[in-house]
This record gives C-alpha cells, sequence and structure tokens, in this order.
C-alpha cells in the first residue's frame, strides 16, 4: 500500500507573509477570509503549463474566475482526492456560481501521471477541472514558485514509489491575483464562502 506524509514545511513562510500583510493592514476593512489571506504575496504568482488536453495554460485564460491551485499525483490514497472532492462541493454549494471556480490539479508525478491518466483523473471530479503536466525541467521551478514541497518516496519496485508534497492549495481571485492558501482538508463551506466574497469584488 503507498505511503503518505501530509508535509506543511512551506506553511510557516506562509503563515509570515500573512502576519505581516495583516500588520500593514490595520485600521483598514478586510475581507473575513477563512482562509489564510496572502493578498500582496511575491510568490504564486501563475504558471504556463501544458494541460491534459497538450493545450498550454495560463491564469489568463481564467480570467473572471476564481481559481483554486492544488500540488498532487495521481495515485495519491487520500490527500489529493480530498482536496479536489472540496472543490466540487463547493461549486455545487455556491449554485450558479460554481462555474465561476475553476479547479485546477499540478501534478508532481510527470514521470508516471501522463495526460492521459490526468485526463480520466480530473473527470471525476467535474468536467472542467483541468490538469497540468509540469515536464521535467518545469516541475523545480513551478513548485518553487508556490513554494511547494515534494519528494519522491521509493517503493518495493521502480513504479511503485509514492510522493510525498505540501498538501494546501492556493486561490486567485477572478483578477488573477494571490489572494488565499487554504489549509488541507479546511472544508468545501469554507472555501465557498472565501470564493463568494473574492467573486463579490473584494
Amino acid at each position: 500500500m503507498l505511503q503518505r506524509r501530509v508535509v506543511s514545511r512551506s506553511f510557516l513562510a506562509l503563515g509570515m507573509v500573512s502576519a505581516l500583510a495583516v500588520l500593514s493592514g490595520c485600521g483598514q476593512d478586510k475581507p473575513a477570509f477563512r482562509g489564510v489571506d496572502i493578498t500582496g504575496a511575491e510568490y504564486a504568482q501563475g504558471f504556463e503549463l501544458s494541460d491534459q488536453n497538450g493545450q498550454v495554460r495560463t491564469l489568463k485564460d481564467f480570467a473572471g474566475k476564481t481559481v483554486v491551485v492544488f500540488f498532487g499525483f495521481t495515485q495519491c490514497p487520500d490527500v489529493c482526492p480530498t482536496a479536489l472532492q472540496e472543490m466540487a462541493q463547493a461549486k455545487q454549494l455556491l449554485g450558479a456560481d460554481g462555474a465561476k471556480l475553476q479547479g485546477i490539479f499540478i501534478t508532481v508525478d510527470p514521470e508516471r501521471d501522463t495526460p492521459e491518466l490526468l485526463k480520466a483523473y480530473v473527470a471525476n471530479f467535474g468536467s472542467d477541472f483541468v490538469a497540468l503536466r509540469p515536464t521535467a525541467e518545469q516541475l523545480p521551478k513551478v513548485t518553487k514558485d508556490f513554494k511547494i514541497y515534494y519528494k519522491k518516496v521509493e517503493g518495493k519496485t521502480p513504479t511503485s514509489y509514492t510522493m510525498d508534497h505540501s498538501a494546501g492549495s492556493f486561490t486567485f481571485d477572478p483578477k488573477g491575483r494571490i489572494r488565499l492558501y487554504n489549509r488541507h482538508a479546511s472544508g468545501a463551506e469554507t472555501l465557498a464562502a472565501d470564493v463568494k466574497i473574492l467573486l463579490s469584488g473584494q
């Protein structure tokens, strides 16, 4: 059975940024986000990667939507499907506005996660979910840009390895600005509430 560790090594850095944002915003009305407010962060600025259909995608493709980005791999036993299922449930909770929540899954295991496998995987959570597959050269860069930790953990056979990785996700507002870091398993209600705030223009 695959082993998995939830890694939140980057969260301390995220928390520091959030604290600085709070201090600089004293005296101002700030949105009552449930996630970690990282508005103004200089990391997690976007991506330029091929999707499950071979089309190069960037944040600009999803202008007007809130975009939630999660890094994982298709053979992840529980963390990854839980995160994507929460996105799917949040879309349902939003009703008509659910179409304005774009779920994006970026694999940290492009060696095994072929475009065909990614296409079938994200289809389990919604027809509009997008999977992105970095090349071996792009993976270190995009994970560094998002402060994502990942590490290959060897298994009993060459193909039975697993991947340790950070478990949080990132939310961009409809203008493509990074706004929130979402802790793993925060719940669909939490995500839906924050998306509503962002869709209101705050």
